[in-house]
């Protein structure tokens, strides 16, 4: 768990509002829930099963002796927002969320135990239309911020039928060959063999080369969905790789799934993942409905943004994460100066300037060196003889301009010269 801190924040704070204007357009409204959780509610919903239930969750027992976690993800907690406060009975629920989430993972880089992520979710959302929508929405906000190299990864799940067959099929194939698997994946061959596929290690992935897949277990009605949800990318232009290994680490996840990589980190990480959850809502109490989503990773696509802005410092990453400069410095020393400086500090905020004062009372030389640093074009210097005569001088830190001395009012008249000098 790390701290954030005031020069990180800033460019969190930057996508997150160009995330809200992103969703805002698509018709995404902001939901936001508690941190803490019953636990019962992501062993519903994430799966018994699950690492991420079985390894990785924060959880204990309260005064009341009910057992709490603090939220690993946050689907199942949308979810449940939506089914207490009836949401469904309005219809189709286009939602969008970001904040902490918490796994007990060995701490990476890009990976924390405390971690952050950004996400949709689309309850009510039957047709392949909407996952189509929804993974363009992904792609093409990871594109506005600029981050290159983008990969996007698909498969289908099917339904659940399709997936039980298939599972039979893995386990009967996998139980031949158990011997040559790594320890995790003998473990997970009993409780779930799916995530087999995922295995990180090198001689489980090359045994699988020759496994059965998914896709061979999928019935004629999704295959046709999952035709028509590539269909719908190759009309948009967003290119995508099927990749028949690719499976959610929720227990949740049916028909599409997907993942969106970036090469930008030296090798393909993966900044976004989600899918359709036809079968959440029902096992968390609500009636069946359909349902789609994906969440990002903060500090993941944080490290993407911080290397494309060094590959391009004049594209769009670098001033994303680029800390904003103040537009102009105030320079003041002198019992009559410093009350007249804070005065006029706090007018040019009020007119929408980004001011910054400097209090530390030490010399015009000192406070000068610090306005050069500080990035802002201009300083405004107040004196005592200044502050006397009711005038401000406005000294050019950043082109070649001469200075020049206006009145200290009307703000209005200081505003207009520090724009259009």
């Amino acid at each position: 768990m790390v701290d954030l801190l005031p020069e990180t924040l800033q460019r969190w704070q930057a996508v997150e509002a160009m995330a809200r204007e992103h969703f805002q357009r698509s018709g995404f409204g902001e939901i936001r829930t508690p941190l803490l959780e019953t636990t019962d509610l992501f062993c519903r919903g994430i799966g018994e099963g699950t690492d991420v239930v079985g390894k990785e969750m924060y959880s204990f027992q309260d005064r009341g002796d009910r057992s709490c976690t603090l939220r690993p993800e946050g689907t199942a907690s949308v979810v449940r927002s939506a089914l207490q406060h009836g949401l469904l009975s309005q219809g189709a629920q286009k939602l969008w969320y970001a904040g902490p989430m918490f796994r007990y993972e060995r701490p990476q880089a890009g990976r924390q135990r405390q971690f952050h992520q950004i996400g949709v979710e689309w309850l009510g959302a039957e047709r392949a239309l909407s996952d189509v929508e929804v993974i363009a929405l992904a792609w093409d906000l990871l594109a506005s911020l600029g981050v290159g190299g983008l990969q996007l990864e698909l498969n289908s799940l099917g339904t659940a039928e399709d997936r039980q067959a298939y599972r039979d099929a893995l386990v009967a194939w996998l139980e031949q060959r158990s011997e040559s698997l790594d320890s995790d994946s003998q473990a997970r061959l009993s409780t779930n063999p799916l995530r087999i596929l995922d295995s990180k290690n090198k001689d489980t992935q090359a045994l699988l080369e020759d496994a059965p897949t998914l896709a061979d277990a999928l019935c004629e009605a999704s295959r046709e969905r999952f035709a028509e949800v590539q269909r719908g990318l190759t009309a948009l232009g967003i290119p995508f790789r099927l990749n028949p290994r690719l499976v959610r680490g929720l227990d949740y996840y049916s028909h599409t799934a997907f993942e969106i990589t970036s090469d930008q980190l030296g090798a393909q990480a993966t900044v976004c993942g989600g899918g359709r959850y036809d079968g959440l809502i029902g096992q968390l109490g609500g009636p069946q409905t359909p349902a789609i989503g994906w969440a990002l990773g903060m500090e993941r696509l944080l490290l993407v943004l911080e290397a494309v802005a060094q590959a391009d410092p004049q594209g769009v990453a670098a001033r994303l994460t680029a800390a904003p400069a103040p537009d102009v410095y105030v320079v003041n020393r002198g019992d009559e100066a410093e009350p007249a400086a804070l005065a006029l500090a706090r007018d040019l905020r009020g007119a929408g300037l980004r001011v910054e004062l400097d209090a530390s009372g030490s010399a015009f030389g000192k406070q000068f060196k610090r306005a050069d640093r500080s990035g802002a074009p201009w300083a405004l210097v107040l004196g005592d003889e200044e502050a006397e005569r009711g005038e401000v001088r406005l000294k050019p830190l950043q082109q070649q301009a001469e200075e020049f001395t206006v009145a200290l009012a009307p703000v209005a008249a200081i505003v207009e010269r520090l724009l259009n000098p």
